[in-house]
């Protein structure tokens, strides 16, 4: 290869913006519906949104009130080579369709239900696809599963860094150890537990991990939620994602008016947890009746916001990083080349800079200086958090909107036109390459999953006969 060859293959490979990653970003802004076309969007100016797997493996070996799958669920075995395939075919469709770069959910089911072996190969076959991959969990597993999924059989390293997204929560019936909880307070063991199998193995590997803690609330639990918060904030995790319950999926499992929990009110009891308000509409991933994410750090005890919406600064430095940094793969892209691709936009933007270095000493004062946040780093205590309440619809309302969407009809019922506007809006897709389709994750659960699940019972049943 020349000179001229390789220097636009450079060229190329740093380009800020992978032109793909330019074209689907502004279809999916055009997708939206006008009432989220707001300076705190992120759909559509920074990234596609985030994509999970379906009908892979939808079986679990715990039970849930409730539990978002359909009663067929759980009579479909668990098949490693089904499961390769059907990943690779989804990802290999949203990597058409939706870019070279996106956050993927490996999600059934229980994925450790998987072999360590089929579990990473299907990470593996997402990554070669562009996709971030994230394994969502009970958590009840053993050190020895993850040491068995993060090596070969030569005891190399074959993920150098994985993702996962545990579920704790006392609607959960089945954990060795706590059955049947009464609180939540009983899963805290478990739920550092879990963290702690990842710093050992990291002491020991050098694997990178990050983790995610996920808790539905019903008004069974939603006056423990902060407690509980407050009992997990210091275990290690990175996220703590909430999910008022729905009535979706199995209905014999459905034990209350999940109606009564908002998230407004699951929200609340987070700040209530921190003692502070944490400002969320800074920044916004979909239809905020859908979302809520607030982005932050922990610097010793205190919760420190990457964003201030209040502040007229911070607002326009917002509105500068998505006109020029918006479509950058901060994530998953190698340091170094990272550094020349915010270089290139700097060359064209030099004012950028001092944009960035002004929100930086903002973001040290909320710290509480300089000096304090620099201690806290040296005693370890610094760390991404991020705080997330997503809020699911119910089946009733998705069907007919989702229906009525597919012919083209806009619904004239007030809360079926809100239901198609917040599926319009959707941040968590699945793909269906045999249909050639991009469905809003509701929609799937609340209808494609019970034909789905019934068809993955013919195919995969629990017993095969010989």
């Amino acid at each position: 290869m020349g000179i001229r060859a390789r220097l636009r293959v450079w060229a190329q490979l740093t380009r800020p913006v992978h032109p793909e990653t330019e074209r689907v970003l502004r279809e999916r802004w055009a997708q939206l519906p006008e009432a989220v076309h707001t300076p705190a969007q992120l759909l559509g100016r920074h990234a596609v949104g985030c994509e999970g797997t379906h009908g892979v493996f939808p079986k679990c070996n715990l039970t849930c009130t409730p539990c978002y799958h359909s009663a067929d669920a759980n009579k479909v075995r668990v098949d490693g080579e089904h499961t390769v395939a059907e990943v690779d075919a989804q990802m290999a469709y949203f990597r058409q369709h939706r870019g070279p770069y996106a956050h993927a959910q490996l999600i059934g089911g229980e994925v450790s239900l998987l072999a360590p072996d089929d579990h990473a190969a299907t990470l593996l076959r997402m990554r070669a696809h562009g996709r971030e991959p994230m394994s969502m969990t009970h958590g009840d597993f053993d050190a020895d599963y993850l040491r068995a999924l993060v090596h070969d059989d030569r005891g190399r390293l074959r993920l150098t860094r994985v993702s996962f997204a545990a579920h704790f929560d006392s609607l959960m019936r089945g954990r060795r150890g706590a059955v049947r909880p009464r609180t939540e307070a009983e899963l805290n063991p478990f739920r550092q537990r879990f963290v702690q199998m990842f710093r050992d193995l990291r002491a020991e590997t050098g694997l990178r991990y990050y983790l995610a803690h996920n808790m539905t609330v019903t008004p069974a639990n939603l006056g423990q939620v902060t407690e509980t918060v407050r009992a997990v904030l210091p275990m290690g995790y990175s996220m703590l994602s909430f999910q008022p319950a729905a009535h979706v999926g199995d209905s014999r499992r459905w034990r209350e008016d999940y109606r009564q929990v908002s998230i407004d009110s699951v929200w609340a009891a987070v700040e209530e947890a921190l003692g502070q308000r944490i400002p969320w509409e800074g920044l916004q991933f979909g239809d905020p009746r859908c979302n809520r994410t607030a982005w932050g750090f922990l610097a010793g005890n205190r919760w420190v916001p990457v964003l201030d919406p209040d502040d007229a600064r911070d607002l326009a430095a917002r509105d500068r990083f998505l006109d020029h940094f918006g479509g950058v793969a901060f994530t998953g892209t190698p340091p170094a080349l990272l550094a020349v691709k915010i270089a290139r936009v700097l060359r064209r933007r030099p004012g950028d800079a001092g944009v960035a270095l002004r929100w930086a000493a903002r973001t040290v004062r909320r710290a509480g200086g300089l000096r304090r946040l620099i201690g806290a780093g040296a005693r370890g205590r610094v760390r991404p958090m991020t705080f997330e309440v997503h809020s699911f619809m119910d089946a009733a309302q998705v069907a007919p909107a989702w229906e009525l969407m597919q012919r083209g009809v806009s619904a004239e019922d007030p809360e079926l036109r809100a239901t198609q506007e917040r599926l319009a809006a959707c941040s968590y897709t699945m793909a269906h390459p045999e249909t050639g389709r991009l469905v809003p994750a509701c929609a799937q659960h609340s209808v494609l999953d019970l034909e789905e699940n019934a068809g993955l019972r013919r195919l995969l049943p629990l017993t095969v006969v010989g």
